[in-house]
């Protein structure tokens, strides 16, 4: 059985076509060109293909490694904005908030301060609840 494929060894071979050598691939990531150059060997190893045809002057990527990048890297890039769209959600306010108030504060108080708030933030839902007694807004959410 064949060895698990690291995802770093693929990440580090865009990187190196990215950037057209060993050298600005090292300073970009910030590890050694040694410790890039045997994470592409290892890939090479483990796929039984020669990716990139390396001199002492220059990179060039083999018709297998064209392939690779062909069908594997844009799978890295969409990986990638899906997690910055994660992080993007992280920063903002979304979910259901719930509030009990009376008619006369909910309507002088609580609504103008909201109004601005639920323009900025769609995926805010707010559930005002009029009331003049006390009010379990847990049990009326049916426990979530």
């Amino acid at each position: 059985m064949p060895a698990p494929l690291d995802i770093d060894q693929l990440q580090t071979f865009i990187a190196i076509v990215d950037a057209g050598s060993f050298t600005r691939a090292a300073a970009q990531i910030g590890v050694s060109q040694s410790a890039l150059s045997h994470a592409v060997s290892g890939l090479e190893a483990r796929l039984g293909l020669r990716l990139l045809a390396r001199t002492t002057r220059k990179v060039t990527v083999t018709a297998e490694g064209e392939r690779v990048l062909e069908r594997i890297a844009p799978h890295f890039s969409q990986i990638e904005e899906e997690l910055q769209a994660l992080v993007e959600l992280r920063d903002q306010p979304a979910g259901t908030l719930r509030i009990t108030a009376t008619d006369h504060a909910a309507d002088t108080l609580i609504w103008p301060k909201l109004a601005p708030v639920l323009r900025n933030y769609p995926d805010l839902n707010i559930e005002l609840i009029s009331d003049y007694g006390l009010t379990d807004i847990v049990a009326c959410s049916g426990g979530n």
